[in-house]
Formats: structure tokens, C-alpha cells, sequence
């Protein structure tokens, strides 16, 4: 497992993007404190934090219990620890070691979600904590998803701070994302009820690996989710991702059924998951089962983690399933890292004038108005307001 090394007084790229990693970086949110007093930076310490009762277990045999809050179902003995690294069992009682601990807090451009129908312009406070439940060869946060609690610097930050800095820094929705926001679902979850009490949105990016309960009971208090749908192909998910392809389908389902908005992220992976049969397949049942106007964000693979022996995408293999999507009559399909494409942009499906420009993470203009095409007063799905 890699372990963190505090970076010196030059932070890299990757460090400056995830500031929570670090042990020398400090939370300085619009140089705010976490009682929204100026020059008190919070600093990140190594080490455990803090744990809480979870409710997602269920008592076994010989004091042995067995998670209920994903499809893995990990049955756990007396001290013994989850595949994600965070949930345990103590004395015959199931805890979260990813309550009010997270290893990421940092502002960041609604459209890096990436949420290309919600609040365009805005920013987000991005909150996670360490730990997943799957394990993807192309994970690009690797170094704190697939680490445990004690291996990384984290904050002391309940769900009532993480509603002050928000608050403080004027921002209009919190962000569960970067790593797998199931694996800390007690401590999103109270955050989430805090922040649509404060009038906040909230938004959830996951790779949709849960169960059908505790997704149906969170989805009340979601604004919008941007779900990784990583392949139409279960074989993808066992030899790729350690997982299966039914429950994130069953998520998909459940969020559109709750009246979520919803958005989905697709990488596509040269010699993986990159066959325009299946990315067919995978755009007629996101017709069918969730409706031609989810949008789709097909997005370009960058040579991380365990497959680095892999090219980037081509952007002509990014071009090519975003046809294919059109074609089946999918109405909003973007395509995400490559900046100045056209395929950033959103497109009224009635008028087919553009509604939103965007380069990169920069949206630099809105024809939209109460939700509405300009040109042509069509509605056009989303969160604006």
C-alpha cells in the first residue's frame, strides 16, 4: 500500500488538487477558519480521527456481523476490517472509521464533477474521506481511496463544519466525491440533512455501489448524482473494477425513479472498454430504462495506477461513441479531458442552437432562462437554479 510522505513548501500539481492529503497543507477555504474566523487554518494530521456506530450491520453467528451498506456484504470478525477499509467490527458492534475524518476538503468548479446541468458557473465543496469499496486498475485517487484511515492526513471535521465553511465561503453545494462516497455514508449522510436545511445543494459522485436501502434513504436529500457507469460488460467490472455490473444498474434506476438528477460518466479505456457494440448496447438501455435526456459524459483515460501500459484515449474514439449515443437518440452527450472540444458544450435538442459554452471548466456563456432554451423556450433538464 503507498503511504503519504507530508509534502515540503512546494506542493506538486497532484498535491495542490488534493490539498487534504497532505500533512503540511492546511484548510484555508477564502482563508477561513472552522468557526469562520480569518487566519486560523485548520492543518491535517496523520493518523485516525474519530469513529461512530453504524446502523448498516447486522448480527451474525459467533459475535461475527455482516455489512448491509454495499453488495459485497462483508461478514467481519471481532476486529476485522471491510474491503473498504473503513468498516469494522468492534466487540460484536459495527463502526465507520470514516466519520467526520476526511482526507479532501477543497473548493472546485461544479463542472469538474463533472455536473454539466447544474448550477453552471458555480463552485462546490468537495468533501471525502479515504476508503472504497471497489478496486478500479484505473483509479486516479488511488493513494486515498485504496488507503486506510491511518495511513493519511485528514481533518477533524464534523458535518456542522463542513456546513460552516460552506456557508463562509458562500458556496451553493457540497460535493461527495473523489473517492467513493458510500464507503463514509453515515458521515455524508448527516452532512447532506445539515445542508439542505442550510438551503445547500447536494451532489454525489459514486461509482453506484450500494444497496438498494441505505441509496433509496439517502436520495431524499440529493440534488443530483453523477454516477460512474464504468462498462456495459460484467466482466469489465469482476477483472477491472473487483465488482459487479447489476447493482450499479439497479442504482441508476433508483436514483431516476427518486426524481434525482441524474448525469453519468463513462472513461473510456483503449482495448477495455472502448468497443462500440458495447457502448451501443450500454446507450439503448440508458434510453430505455432511464430516458434519452441523462446526460452522458464520455471521458478520456489517462495511464494511471495499474495501467499505465495503456495509451490515452483517442479523442476519435471519444468522437465515435459520442455519435454512436447521438444516433440512438440520446440528446445530452458530452466528452470530458479534452478541453476546447466541442463536445463540452451543451445543445438545445429542439432548436440544436447552443444553450451552454464551456472550455474546460470555464463556462463562458448561458442561453438559458427559468431552465429554458433562449432560442426556442424548450426545457432543458437540470438543477439551475
Amino acid at each position: 500500500m503507498h503511504k503519504q510522505k507530508p509534502p515540503d513548501n512546494g506542493l506538486t500539481k497532484r498535491e495542490f488538487l488534493k490539498c487534504g492529503l497532505g500533512g503540511g497543507c492546511a484548510l484555508a477555504l477564502a482563508g477561513i477558519s472552522p468557526k469562520g474566523q480569518q487566519g486560523h487554518a485548520q492543518t491535517a494530521r496523520r493518523g485516525f480521527v474519530r469513529h461512530r456506530r453504524s446502523p448498516w450491520f447486522t448480527a451474525t453467528a459467533d459475535r461475527k456481523i455482516e455489512c448491509t451498506l454495499c453488495p459485497k456484504s462483508c461478514t467481519l470478525s471481532a476486529g476485522q476490517t471491510g474491503i473498504c477499509r473503513v468498516r469494522q467490527n468492534r466487540n460484536g458492534n459495527g463502526y465507520t472509521l470514516a466519520y467526520g475524518n476526511p482526507a479532501l476538503v477543497q473548493e472546485d468548479p461544479i463542472e469538474r464533477k463533472p455536473f454539466f446541468h447544474v448550477l453552471p458557473g458555480s463552485r462546490a465543496l468537495s468533501v471525502s474521506t479515504v476508503g472504497c469499496n471497489l478496486e478500479c486498475k484505473f483509479c486516479e485517487v488511488w493513494d486515498m481511496a485504496l488507503a486506510a484511515p491511518e495511513e493519511v492526513y485528514a481533518y477533524d471535521m464534523p458535518p456542522k463544519t463542513v456546513i460552516k465553511y460552506a456557508r463562509a465561503a458562500q458556496l451553493r453545494s457540497i460535493s461527495y466525491a473523489f473517492g467513493e462516497p458510500v464507503v463514509f455514508y453515515e458521515y455524508m449522510a448527516e452532512t447532506a440533512e445539515l445542508a439542505k436545511e442550510a438551503g445547500l445543494l447536494n451532489l454525489l459522485h459514486t461509482a453506484g455501489y450500494i444497496q438498494p436501502r441505505p441509496l433509496k434513504q439517502l436520495s431524499g436529500l440529493l440534488g443530483a448524482a453523477n454516477v460512474d457507469l464504468k462498462s456495459f460488460e460484467p466482466a469489465f467490472y469482476r477483472d477491472v473494477c473487483g465488482g459487479e455490473l447489476k447493482p450499479v444498474l439497479n442504482s441508476l434506476a433508483i436514483l431516476k425513479e427518486a426524481g434525482v438528477h441524474l448525469e453519468i460518466t463513462t472513461i473510456l479505456i483503449p482495448t477495455l472498454n472502448d468497443n462500440m457494440q458495447m457502448i451501443a448496447r450500454m446507450c439503448e438501455w440508458i434510453k430505455k430504462e432511464l430516458g434519452t435526456d441523462v446526460p452522458i459524459h464520455f471521458a478520456r483515460f489517462y495511464p494511471l495506477y495499474k495501467l499505465t501500459n495503456l495509451p490515452q484515449t483517442p479523442v476519435s474514439t471519444l468522437d465515435q461513441a459520442r455519435k454512436t449515443a447521438h444516433d440512438i437518440g440520446l440528446e445530452y452527450v458530452y466528452i470530458a479531458r479534452v478541453t476546447g472540444h466541442d463536445g463540452e458544450n451543451t445543445y438545445c435538442p429542439g432548436c440544436k442552437k447552443k444553450v451552454i459554452e464551456r472550455i474546460g471548466f470555464v463556462v463562458d456563456k448561458v442561453d438559458l432562462e427559468d431552465g429554458k432554451c433562449r432560442h426556442c423556450n424548450a426545457p432543458i433538464p437540470g438543477k439551475w437554479a
